[in-house]
């Protein structure tokens, strides 16, 4: 005689609770994964940086490192690459709006362009946010965001061009288009000592005010 399969198959309620349940445990342990590594890379950050004697919170590469080329958008939708900001020392932020540690570090990058952005430094926070310009537009009206300029990828190419985890994540880039330094997760980017690290890599000690 044949099995009822009413034995052998779930109700779909039940079946839809047992994903729901299994969608979540899986979703702790993606994010339990991803901390467990932003931990152990900015441990490894600050040991390297200790070594080699620079301010946190960059690692001192071993070498400066080529920058993959990818294309992003400003404000009002121009194409951009890294190319057109050459001559500059770049802190790259690659970071979202619905990202809380990217929202709460975003007013330091904001005071930290209005430091030191000029012809000589530049912050550029590239958002990953598929909405694009919209939504950091409202974002940082939000906030009272004044000296950073929009940049967006809705593509989130860059985040594989680069090799980026997680947001947020900064890349420190010279005047060749080179990553020198790399941070994973959250920094108060306009703290003095990071302040002070940067004005070495400008390789000024009183880099032009205002924002660029």
């Amino acid at each position: 005689m044949t099995a009822s399969p009413l034995h052998d198959v779930a109700p779909p309620r039940s079946r839809r609770l047992r994903f729901v349940v299994g969608g979540l445990a899986l979703a702790v342990l993606v994010a339990a994964g991803l901390g467990a590594y932003f931990a152990q890379r900015q441990q490894s950050d600050r040991s390297a940086a200790e070594r080699g004697g620079s301010a946190l919170p960059f690692a001192r590469e071993a070498k400066p490192r080529a920058v993959p080329e990818f294309r992003f958008q400003d404000e009002a939708g121009r194409p951009l690459s890294l190319a057109d900001f050459r001559g500059k020392v770049v802190l790259l932020n690659i970071w979202a709006t619905w990202c809380p540690p990217c929202r709460k570090e975003m007013p330091t990058l904001d005071r930290l362009q209005a430091k030191l952005g000029g012809s000589d430094f530049q912050v550029v926070a590239l958002s990953i946010d598929e909405k694009g310009a919209s939504a950091v537009r409202a974002f940082f009206q939000e906030i009272g965001v004044r000296a950073l300029k929009i940049y967006v990828d809705p593509s989130m190419r860059a985040t594989t061009a680069l090799g980026v985890p997680g947001v947020p994540t900064t890349l420190l880039i010279d005047r060749s288009g080179r990553e020198i330094g790399r941070h994973l997760g959250p920094a108060d980017w306009d703290s003095a000592p990071v302040v002070q690290t940067l004005r070495e890599r400008i390789g000024t000690k009183n880099a032009a005010g205002g924002s660029s």
